[in-house]
């Protein structure tokens, strides 16, 4: 049965992975607010557990492998909400190229 199943692209699971990092990390604001849009969007039953993870294992080697965690957080929540029509890709990004426009850090935005 194992065989006919395989494994996907990203289970990862019993391969071998090198030493773990035990020591805890800040995280950025930017991470911990895609952590707070995660646990909202999910509170207010835009999405769950499940669609988050659809879109994780559906995004492709290339793109899983190169973006950090929450940068793949963050594109399955979007595309969630996209999906669920709380906004379309043309508002995306309007409001993208708005926080662009504030400036690369938060000292900078206006």
């Amino acid at each position: 049965m194992k065989d006919f199943f395989g494994k996907r692209w990203h289970d990862m699971g019993g391969d071998p992975a090198g030493s773990i990092d035990h020591n805890q990390h800040d995280f950025a604001l930017w991470e911990k607010r895609v952590d707070a849009l995660m646990v909202l969007s999910s509170a207010a039953g835009l999405m769950n557990t499940d669609s988050l993870r659809r879109v994780l294992e559906d995004m492709g080697t290339e793109a899983y492998e190169t973006m950090t965690y929450y940068e793949r957080w963050i594109s399955s929540v979007s595309q969630n909400m996209i999906e669920f029509g709380a906004f379309n890709t043309t508002e995306l990004a309007q409001k993208m190229a708005e926080v662009k426009s504030r400036g690369d850090t938060y000292g900078e935005a206006t």
